[in-house]
């Protein structure tokens, strides 16, 4: 007995090229099944096609640039990159576990592209690893994350940084120090912060050779917990006790601690008679350069940043080539890793130049950096 006739093999023929067919263009699309529903989707493959990008941020206690510049700009310059993209934003608020936790919810709502200002940049591989593992590819923002599987890294030259602030010392100090009095402070950032260890290698490349040739006298050095403004006073406050009020030079990594170190000169009467380094180019920094308390700050164009974060994310997920925006420009990673970087140019700002720089670019405003100081101060209010 035939089971099949002519027409009965055409059949069973065709229904086999259709499933051949139908296997072929499932294996060929990469796409994923999801069980029970018959149907497939595509997640994106290292960023190309994303439309849901996660921000998260360090903590906002010790600069108020996280809040007030990073956070409005990338938001910006992601929306423009990306029409339509969703945003997750968060900020750790100074946590390494939050921020973790914060990278683990936006890769379960399924953001393909992360950008993370690590609190930690050790403790950050973490998301990297876990952001690896869905082919999400990680842009380390400001602070670099070591980790050899981070794909980007933007930021400023961040040893430059430093440098500036070290130089400025150089420049300045014999307005500051006699034979006795050449004592010199410096309060560095947070030590799991990647950035705080470059500034202070930038300025240590500078006040070193100073230090050696007896220029200065180093009396106390310490890394700041959480860049922690009040914490920053009470190191300034140990210092000042223990040489007896004798201190000339407060090299500070950033203009928050900035402003703390000087409440503490102040309350000894020395505000104004000590070198006191900045950075971010605060609206306080600027103020307090004005006013005469603090010397210098080093500018960074948040703008310029948060806009190479927008060429990438722009170019990731076009799938596009991105060598034309690191130039070759690599960052190593304590794991031996070489990371494509964008690093901008930092610029220091003392009362000579805050027209012509911060307030000509329209990122600190003359009304607010004057309130409170007579008219005509600095040849700027």
């Amino acid at each position: 007995m035939k089971l099949f006739g002519k027409s009965g093999r055409k059949l069973h023929a065709f229904f086999g090229l259709l499933m051949l067919t139908l296997l072929i263009a499932a294996c060929g699309n990469g796409g994923t099944t999801t069980p029970g529903s018959g149907t497939t989707s595509t997640a994106p493959v290292n960023g190309k096609g994303c439309t849901k990008v996660g921000v998260l941020l360090p903590e906002s206690a010790s600069s108020d640039r996280w809040e007030s510049k990073d956070h409005p700009l990338l938001v910006q310059d992601i929306t423009a990159a990306i029409p339509g993209v969703q945003i997750d934003y968060s900020n750790a608020q100074g946590d390494a576990s939050v921020q973790l936790t914060q990278a683990e919810a936006d890769l379960t709502k399924g953001d393909c592209i992360l950008v993370v200002g690590a609190h930690d940049s050790a403790a950050a591989a973490a998301i990297v690893t876990q952001a690896k593992a869905k082919n999400v590819p990680v842009i380390a923002y400001d602070r670099l994350i070591q980790s050899k599987d981070l794909n980007y890294y933007v930021s400023f030259d961040n040893v430059k940084v430093g440098q500036l602030q070290g130089q400025y010392i150089a420049d300045h100090y014999q307005k500051f120090v006699s034979t006795g009095h050449n004592n010199l402070v410096m309060i560095n950032g947070a030590q799991t912060d990647n950035n705080a260890l470059l500034f202070a290698k930038g300025a240590h490349s500078v006040l070193d050779p100073l230090i050696a040739n007896n220029t200065f006298k180093k009396v106390y050095e310490q890394f700041t917990p959480n860049w922690d403004n009040a914490t920053a006073q009470t190191e300034m406050e140990a210092a000042l006790t223990a040489q007896q009020s004798n201190v000339q030079i407060a090299y500070v990594a950033n203009d928050g601690m900035a402003n703390n170190v000087i409440a503490a000169l102040k309350a000894k009467k020395l505000n104004g008679h000590v070198i006191v380094t900045g950075q971010d180019a605060t609206v306080t920094g600027i103020h307090n350069i004005l006013a005469g308390d603090q010397s210098m700050t080093v500018y960074k164009a948040i703008s310029k940043e948060a806009q190479a974060v927008g060429d990438l994310v722009k170019a990731l997920n076009a799938g596009s080539d991105t060598s034309s925006m690191t130039n070759g420009n690599v960052t190593a990673t304590s794991d031996g890793g070489s990371i494509p970087s964008v690093l901008e140019t930092p610029v220091a700002v003392d009362i000579t130049n805050i027209a012509t720089t911060v307030i000509a670019d329209g990122y600190v405003a003359k009304a607010d950096v004057c309130q409170g100081l007579a008219a005509g101060t600095g040849g700027v209010c």
